[in-house]
């Protein structure tokens, strides 16, 4: 499925994307407002594209239709994720990078960015991509497969930065999910940059000035 997307254009010719994923029951358009947030240096090439999940039923909200990546069954973590709803997800995340390969920006100038449901997709996809990324954000989630990595796993991002940002406070992905998500990842040997925030379930300034730098970083910007 080609997904629809907010795409928001650097001043100068793109060198670098970064692909963000929103949650449960937003749209790409909850995030496009970060760009100007983040405070990136003027001249900047990072094209940013931010994707609108498809509509689907979700059963923990009584099966109202709403835009998710996945379904979400039940609040137990191991058996939270519809693990089939996520490979499709996946593919359609997957076929977003190759276009951004296919339009000149090579793969490890790419960023998967994600909160929440669209975090857990950031890592899921992230892991196992076949090529080399620069780096994948993950805020406010959890690892779909529970306190272990995915299967098939791909070598060529086996060194990839990641950004696991969480909150203290948060009531809607508990800090405990994402703590598992952090140990099963360093006990992989991925190299994890875990901040937390005195916040609940979203994003902050003082994280978003984390973000910028971390970008940079991964872009040696």
């Amino acid at each position: 499925m080609t997904l629809e997307r907010i795409v928001i254009e650097p001043q100068v010719e793109a060198t670098a994307a970064v692909i963000w994923l929103h949650g449960l029951g937003d749209s790409g358009a909850g995030f496009a407002p970060v760009v100007p947030a983040l405070g990136l240096p003027a001249g900047h090439s990072i094209r940013f594209i931010f994707p609108h999940a498809p509509e689907q039923a979700v059963t923990i909200n009584g099966g109202y239709i709403m835009r998710a990546w996945y379904d979400i069954k039940s609040m137990d973590l191991h058996d939270r994720a519809d693990m089939q709803g996520v490979m499709a997800s996946e593919q359609s995340v997957q076929a977003l990078i190759d276009e951004q390969i296919a339009a000149g920006i090579p793969s490890e100038r790419i960023v998967l960015a994600g909160f929440s449901q669209g975090g857990v997709m950031s890592l899921f996809t992230g892991l196992r991509y076949p090529q080399k990324l620069a780096g994948i954000m993950a805020l406010s989630c959890y690892l779909p497969t529970g306190d272990v990595l995915p299967s098939q796993l791909s070598a060529a991002n086996a060194t990839t930065p990641i950004l696991h940002q969480h909150g203290e406070q948060d009531d809607v992905v508990p800090l405990s999910a994402g703590l598992l998500a952090k140990s099963a990842l360093e006990a992989g040997g991925y190299s994890v940059q875990w901040q937390t925030y005195p916040m609940p379930h979203s994003v902050i300034p003082v994280q978003l000035k984390a973000i910028s730098t971390w970008l940079l970083q991964c872009f040696e910007m």
